[in-house]
């Protein structure tokens, strides 16, 4: 296909993606009530001010006039991303796929298979820690105080929350998508626990936005785990890499060729003309010309 039918391709694609990802954010606009709900739900409310002295609760409030507008924007936007992520991501899927070997398509169907449920489990982790964040870090509101937070950074924490502990799931996967292409080996990755291991606590306390040490255990613990997996997954593949290389190349791979000669023999030197029999000359040229 010439480089025009590939921008003329691209753009189709992208073109519907854009329009399912529009008509699904204009339907979630009508029930942008009900997500903004469900996202502050990890904030305590409090009834009135009366109630809201000390750090048990917050009142939740709009503090200027634009932000429900521009709130139900970015919540709408969010879930259209979101629920229209399946055709997105097979337009993605389908202007690449046509340009990829076997394996690679296979490798590929295994990283969406295993990226979607490690960030739907990321992300509903986090919105089981955040209660328990957002108390820790309402208890600090000293005595005589109010928390009123605004729904908007109510939501951008959530949101935030939820995006870091999802794609940090992640890690483990890249990890193993590395092994797979050759890049890293098993046993360099379990040589690299010691300092994976604090990297990740390291990770945990600065990529998490809540302060409090819950928050960091709940995300760097299950990553830790998830990395000792990826690296007995990589040593596994390793071995059996090892077993296939031996075989010889598969039937869509071509063989290495071998360029050194067997023995290496002088040659004789070649005159770039042939030696002239006689130096007479025939109407003025010799017998080469």
């Amino acid at each position: 296909m010439p480089l025009v039918e590939h921008l003329r391709e691209l753009r189709n694609r992208l073109a519907k993606a854009v329009v399912a990802i529009v008509v699904v954010m204009i339907a979630a606009a009508f029930y942008s009530e009900q997500l903004m709900q469900f996202l502050a739900e990890p904030v305590p409310k409090c009834e009135d001010l009366a109630n809201s002295d000390g750090g048990n609760c917050a009142i939740v409030s709009f503090n200027t006039l634009t932000s429900p507008f521009t709130t139900t924007i970015k919540v709408s936007l969010m879930a259209g991303l979101i629920v229209s992520s399946p055709v997105w991501l097979y337009q993605l899927w389908a202007f690449v796929a046509p340009g990829l070997h076997k394996h690679e398509k296979k490798y590929t169907y295994y990283f969406v298979a295993a990226a979607v449920p490690l960030f739907v489990g990321g992300a509903y982790l986090s919105y089981v820690i955040l209660p328990v964040s957002i108390k820790v870090l309402l208890s600090l509101t000293p005595g005589g105080s109010a928390n009123i937070l605004s729904l908007d950074e109510v939501l951008d924490f959530t949101i935030r929350m939820v995006l870091v502990f999802g794609l940090a799931f992640e890690l483990p996967l890249l990890l193993i998508m590395l092994n797979l292409v050759g890049i890293v080996s098993g046993r360099r990755m379990a040589g690299w626990w010691r300092g994976v291991v604090m990297g990740v606590f390291v990770f945990g306390a600065v990529a998490t936005p809540t302060t409090d040490p819950v928050g960091m255990i709940a995300l760097s613990g299950p990553i830790v785990v998830l990395y000792f997996v990826a690296v007995a997954f990589s040593l596994l593949n390793d071995k059996r890499r090892a077993r296939r290389e031996s075989a010889g190349p598969a039937d869509d791979e071509a063989s290495e060729l071998d360029l050194t000669p067997e023995s290496i023999e002088p040659v004789e030197p070649v005159a770039a003309l042939p030696e002239q029999a006689t130096k007479d000359r025939v109407n003025g040229y010799d017998d080469v010309t």
